[in-house]
C-alpha cells in the first residue's frame, strides 16, 4: 500500500508482521511511537498513515492503536477517538480505575454510594465505616 500518499522513503521503513501489523522499523520516541521527519519537522508515523488513508485528523481527537501495538502504522488498526474514550481502552492505572464496578471492600460504585475526590471516586459506605471505627477508637482513648 505504498500508494497511500506518503513517500517511499516512509514506507521503506515499515515491516508487515503476521498479526496484521504495519510494525514502524525506524525512529521511536520514549513512548514506542515511530517518528517520521516530514519537512525538517518530527512527525508521529501513526498520525501520517492515518491522515493520508483518513483524511485530516478531526479536532479533539487522538488516535487509537486497536491492536495496542504503538508502533503500527496499518491504517486499519488506527481509529479516531476522544481522548477519554482513547485512555479508557488502554490498560493503564486510569484506565483500570475507571473500569471497577465495586470498591476494594465489595461495595458497588452506584451514584448513591459514590462521592468524588479530585479526580478519584470513593466509597461513601467505606467512608462512613472508617468515620465509624475513628469515633470508637476516639472514645476509647478518652476511657482509658
Amino acid at each position: 500500500m505504498k500508494d497511500r500518499g506518503l513517500p517511499d522513503r516512509f514506507w521503506s521503513k515499515v515491516a508487515r508482521l503476521g498479526s496484521g501489523c504495519w510494525e514502524w522499523t525506524a525512529a521511536r520516541g520514549s513512548g514506542g511511537y515511530g517518528h517520521f521527519k516530514v519537512a525538517g519537522r518530527v512527525e508521529k508515523a501513526h498520525r501520517l498513515a492515518y491522515e493520508s488513508a483518513y483524511g485530516r485528523l478531526p479536532e479533539g481527537l487522538d488516535i487509537d492503536h486497536l491492536c495496542r501495538n504503538r508502533a503500527c502504522v496499518n491504517p486499519a488498526h488506527l481509529e479516531a477517538v476522544t481522548r477519554k474514550e482513547n485512555i479508557l481502552r488502554g490498560v493503564g492505572y486510569t484506565a483500570e480505575q475507571a473500569k471497577k464496578t465495586h470498591c476494594n471492600s465489595g461495595h458497588p460504585f452506584t451514584d448513591e454510594n459514590t462521592y468524588r475526590h479530585g479526580t478519584s471516586r470513593a466509597c461513601r459506605a467505606c467512608r462512613a465505616d472508617a468515620s465509624a471505627r475513628f469515633q470508637r477508637n476516639k472514645k476509647e482513648q478518652v476511657i482509658l
